[in-house]
């Protein structure tokens, strides 16, 4: 992870830490390099956020400076972006997002030709250059300078792609959605109506400063709510990019991420759709759904924490469903991202093919329970804590312990002086005690 791109693009404080003039660059050095020296286009999508169009104009100016057109598709998903960058053969997509951040927040992310996120050495190319403010020697003129093509209807060709994911229409059902006032607050609740269902909506009035404030899903008790007061047979709940999904059962519990992925595994596999029968998912993926897959037949195989390493494992190893406990799931015969809303169709699909209620659907799998515990380190030891063998031998002895009906994750946390310690067990009690344990034992190792 370099300076500037963390785990998903560049984040900041918009014109505090992402600035225009950041902007400028970050768009000048990534035509640079993604454009391989060709000419063409590059696709750029925002959400809701009032910063986005400083933003977007800094960028764009960055880009046209480079020859390179811009196509506008305005305010879309993130997998919309993913999607129509491929549409429009583009040379790269762009998407002006801090997705479930705070509105003071924004972020600039980029996907390659292939609709696919970077990987980390374009990335570090791209970061190079900034950084060490390298001039770029193209600096074209008069009919050479790149334009903005604004394509405002450019997400009707990602709205109609998702209608041929199914088959037939949701005449009959009725859905709740929460738009998290964030980019999916227009294209959602259109094309829920258009195949034909009853669609209750809220926090579709975005106004520049109230995405994801008190809503959307990081906050599922607002569809939790709305399900139970509509009687709704599903409630969907998008993050302020939608490149994410949290849903909720017709009794008001959460389907997340790893009840989706049993959901749907399980549907694709009945269909022979299940590449490998196999799933992907990360190393905090519970449990429940290792010993769930098992029983029916399938595997799971786990990478680290991010969408991004989920979709490597997939494409190098040729499966085609993954995602993670948040609600990022990637379907990748149909998108190259975690795309909330095709999720929520596939599950929708679901529902309607078995004739099941979502709360039976969300039953599949029991979860074991997980107890998180931060543990505060100095931070230049932070990342090398298996090295101190005290540390080590000590969750070996706890792994040995569970005897395969329990485990431990550390992870070091992106941005503060902690470790996370997360232990997953059948006895709620006893591994809260063992998580507080451990996470004691390693400040005293490693702490402050």
């Amino acid at each position: 992870m370099g300076q500037l791109f963390g785990t998903d693009g560049i984040r900041g404080i918009a014109n505090k830490d992402l600035t225009p003039e950041l902007a400028f660059k970050v768009g000048r050095a990534g035509a640079y390099v993604l454009s391989k020296g060709n000419k063409g286009r590059i696709v750029v999508g925002k959400d809701t956020r009032k910063s986005g169009d400083m933003l977007e104009a800094a960028l764009t100016a960055g880009i046209c400076s480079m020859g390179i057109d811009v196509v506008s598709l305005g305010i879309v998903p993130t997998p919309a972006v993913a999607y129509l960058t491929r549409k429009y053969e583009g040379l790269a997509g762009v998407v002006i997002s801090a997705s479930h951040n705070p509105v003071e927040y924004n972020g600039i992310k980029f996907f390659n030709e292939n609709g696919y996120k970077l990987n980390d050495d374009i990335e570090e190319e791209i970061e190079r250059i900034i950084l060490n403010d390298e001039d770029i020697p193209i600096r074209p003129i008069k009919e050479d300078i790149g334009q903005t093509i604004i394509e405002n209807d450019g997400y009707k060709y990602y709205t109609e792609h998702l209608k041929t994911v199914i088959e037939g229409d949701f005449k009959g059902i009725k859905i709740a959605v929460d738009c998290g006032n964030g980019a999916v607050y227009k294209i959602a609740p259109q094309l829920l109506k258009e195949m034909k269902a009853e669609v209750v909506v809220i926090n579709d009035k975005p106004n520049g400063g109230n995405i994801n404030v008190k809503c959307g899903s990081t906050n599922p008790s607002m569809i939790r709510s709305l399900v139970l007061e509509t009687k709704a047979d599903i409630g969907l709940s998008f993050d302020g990019d939608a490149d994410r999904l949290i849903a909720v059962d017709e009794k008001g519990d959460i389907i997340d991420g790893d009840h989706i992925l049993s959901i749907c595994g399980t549907e694709l596999h009945k269909k022979g759709k299940l590449n490998k029968d196999t799933i992907v998912g990360t190393v905090m993926t519970n449990m429940g759904l290792d010993v769930y897959l098992k029983d029916k037949g399938m595997d799971i195989v786990k990478t680290a924490v991010g969408d991004r390493y989920v979709i490597e494992e997939m494409l190098s190893k040729g499966y085609t469903l993954g995602g993670e406990q948040s609600g990022h799931i990637i379907f990748l015969d149909h998108n190259t991202t975690g795309d909330g809303l095709l999720t929520g169709i596939m599950l929708i699909q679901v529902m309607k093919e078995t004739g099941k209620s979502m709360s039976e659907l969300n039953s599949l799998m029991t979860n074991f329970p997980q107890v998180l515990v931060n543990a505060r380190v100095k931070n230049e030891l932070k990342s090398s804590y298996l090295e101190d063998e005290e540390i080590k031998s000590e969750i070996n002895k706890i792994e040995e312990m569970f005897h395969g009906e329990g485990r431990v994750v550390i992870r070091p946390s992106g941005t503060e002086p902690l470790i996370r310690v997360m232990i997953e067990g059948k006895d709620h009690k006893k591994i809260e005690d063992i998580a507080i344990g451990l996470a004691k034992f390693i400040e005293e190792r490693i702490g402050e």
